[in-house]
């Protein structure tokens, strides 16, 4: 063979092996960048469900149906969604005539000292029941909520067990109440599901009250209070009913849709903020408002009673014990689940550190809990 076959041969060579590597190279990069695509839709598809402590549900309140869940019996704290319950019992009290809405509250140096967000009362002077109502339906104010709950419980503690024996009473097994506000408490308690439940038994039985929560602003001393709910007059059919929040919670939110008939009560819990809390409810209501009945047939979510001596009754302490004995839920969810019964819940390994990121009391009360 001559020198120039050989040359020849070599650079052949040569360039069938920079051919064979163009090649090689060529499926890397393009499994690089289908792995790094699905990378990036795992990322989304994480980043959607807001984290660990997210959880919604959509009931069909003409119905009863749940049209849709998402760790709806999972445990996670209400935030300011408790003042839907301070709220409901202080109803409750106009309703049977021990209070008026133009009824002077006082105010204790113990309800003027709550963290914000508040109306900054003062102590010893009084607040009437009405503004009481839009300070909490609005501004969510604490001062106003431990001033309802020392007016109708004494003490904002035994309040407290009033609402969560309210709550045994309307079937919701699993929420427990500490406080009349929702900042920060580890044993209070709540579900999606619950939540719901409560969302629609406060306007089957003050359906009259109820109209306070599509409240838009509050005007008090002077200064106007917008309420928190972004999607009241921004989303056709929303008539409230409230927000919440605080580290441990997320941006939590239950609302109601009325639109063609059709009556939609949804709650989303552990938002990321506000926005993606107020856009995930959005889409769930637009997406389910169309499945929902245009007849009530469902019955009104009545109280049950509830003896001083039932088991079904848990007292505020130790909730820890009582949440960790809750039993799994059955695999379906039927119309029944959010009938006022007690339901079953799930937990996940009792309250572990990955599905709710429970607060310590101390230093964590200065932190706001309701917006």
């Amino acid at each position: 063979m001559s020198l120039g076959q050989v040359l020849r041969s070599h650079r052949l060579a040569v360039v069938a092996l920079l051919a064979m590597l163009t090649v090689v190279g060529g499926y890397r990069d393009s499994a690089l960048a289908r792995g790094s695509h699905q990378r990036a839709q795992k990322q989304v598809a994480r980043s959607a469900d807001f984290g660990p402590r997210y959880a919604d549900i959509v009931v069909d309140a003409n119905s009863g149906e749940v049209l849709h869940e998402s760790k709806p019996d999972d445990p996670r704290h209400p935030a300011s969604l408790t003042k839907i319950m301070t709220l409901y019992l202080l109803f409750e009290q106009i309703e049977a005539g021990k209070l008026k809405l133009d009824s002077p509250l006082t105010v204790s140096a113990r309800a003027a000292g709550q963290h914000p967000v508040k109306l900054g009362l003062k102590a010893d002077q009084t607040l009437a029941v009405e503004d009481a109502i839009k300070a909490l339906v609005t501004k969510s104010a604490n001062d106003a909520a431990v001033v309802v709950a020392e007016a109708i419980g004494g003490t904002e503690e035994e309040f407290a067990r009033l609402m969560t024996r309210k709550a045994r009473a309307l079937g919701m097994a699993h929420t427990t109440y500490a406080n009349a506000s929702g900042l920060p408490d580890d044993e209070q308690i709540t579900t999606a599901r619950e939540q719901a439940i409560l969302g629609r038994a406060i306007q089957d039985r003050f359906p009259d009250y109820y109209r306070y929560f599509s409240t838009p602003s509050f005007q008090y001393l002077g200064r106007e209070m917008r309420n928190h709910n972004g999607l009241l007059g921004q989303m056709n059919g929303i008539d409230g009913i409230k927000t919440g929040y605080t580290d441990a919670s997320g941006y939590n939110l239950v609302a109601s849709l009325r639109r063609n008939d059709r009556h939609l009560v949804a709650v989303v819990l552990g938002g990321s903020s506000n926005g993606a809390r107020d856009a995930r409810m959005r889409q769930l209501l637009e997406e389910h408002v169309v499945q929902a009945s245009t007849q009530r047939i469902a019955p009104k979510i009545m109280e049950a009673a509830v003896p001083d001596d039932s088991e079904d009754y848990v007292p505020i302490r130790p909730i820890k014990a009582a949440v960790s004995a809750i039993p799994l839920p059955t695999p379906r969810v039927t119309p029944s689940a959010v009938a006022p019964t007690l339901a079953s819940v799930k937990t996940e390994q009792a309250l572990a550190p990955k599905h709710v990121a429970m607060t310590k009391r101390q230093g964590h009360r200065a932190r706001a809990a309701a917006r």
